[in-house]
């Protein structure tokens, strides 16, 4: 890549980019923080306005920027799929209009030959859109990523904690391969200007391969109980997203986009990262330690 120059943050208020663009201060890089409301953004970097799905403001927010990160999704939206899918290709267009020589993107894990959920469809499809104005994209696939004020997490930490016994759907024995968000925040900056990750695909997990209820049972374990959990197979995934709102306080449309990928497999089958960007990978029962502990000291319980 020619030069270091800005890095532009899409998604710099979220769950994972936060994090980043406080990993990426730390190394020394010219953060730009977009966001569409900047003078309420607190966080790491130069906050500047943009919206994905407005040219106008990207332009703005991209001059001088040599590379860009990408972590936007609509989730909380009924038609995310449709305002996914123009946001990324609004945004990559305006990224090559601005010269940008990298997008880093940070999706789903799920094998193309299954049948994919909505939600894992439109990860994959923002993949393509976002590579369809000529910029090269470097794609970081993950699934469940265990943190703090994380959607997926917030899910399971409630489910274990609101309940003494858990009656459960069927995907509660899918597998999965869970990762800590600090792990997947130092995979984002490792892939970053680096020439053997550029227009490259890469699958992230942590060390374990666990089942939704073996997580479930060790959260459990690491706040000193038991969980029992009992599978009932007729309760369907659009079933549970119903009982999952009885039983949390999640949003209820993006709990339910993310249950119904619960039923699809994700598990890393290339881990060629870890050749790129060397890493000790925190084990499942330490990011919930990590996890419980930032929330704790969050909120004071």
């Amino acid at each position: 890549m020619s030069g270091r120059g800005p890095v532009l943050l899409a998604g710099a208020s979220g769950f994972v980019g936060r994090r980043l663009g406080r990993a990426l201060v730390e190394e020394g890089y010219d953060v730009r923080a977009m966001t569409r409301r900047p003078e309420r953004y607190d966080g790491p970097g130069e906050p500047v306005h943009g919206d994905a799905l407005d040219a106008d403001s990207l332009r703005t927010a991209l001059a001088g920027c040599r590379s860009a990160y990408y972590l936007v999704h609509s989730l909380a939206s009924a038609d995310f799929e449709e305002r996914d899918a123009r946001a990324a290709r609004t945004f990559g267009d305006a990224a090559a209009e601005a010269g940008v020589e990298q997008i880093v993107y940070l999706g789903g894990l799920g094998s193309d030959s299954d049948t994919l959920s909505p939600h894992l469809r439109s990860r994959r499809e923002v993949e393509g859109l976002l590579a369809s104005g000529g910029v090269p994209v470097t794609s970081l696939r993950a699934g469940i990523i265990v943190g703090d004020e994380g959607l997926s997490w917030e899910i399971t930490r409630q489910l274990v904690e609101h309940l003494p016994a858990m009656i459960t759907p069927r995907w509660v024995n899918t597998r999965t391969q869970p990762i800590a968000v600090d792990d997947v925040v130092a995979y984002l900056v490792g892939v970053l200007g680096h020439p053997e990750a550029i227009g490259k695909v890469f699958e992230v997990g942590g060390p374990e391969v666990l089942r939704y209820s073996t997580m479930l049972k060790r959260v459990a374990q690491v706040e000193g109980r038991s969980l029992p959990v009992l599978p009932v197979p007729l309760l369907t995934p659009r079933l549970s997203s119903y009982w999952l709102a009885l039983v949390t306080d999640v949003d209820t449309a993006a709990g339910r986009t993310l249950i119904d990928s619960m039923s699809t497999e994700v598990i890393v089958q290339d881990d060629s990262i870890r050749d790129l960007v060397p890493l000790t990978l925190t084990t499942y029962d330490d990011a919930v330690r990590q996890a419980l502990a930032e929330r704790a000291e969050r909120t004071g319980r």
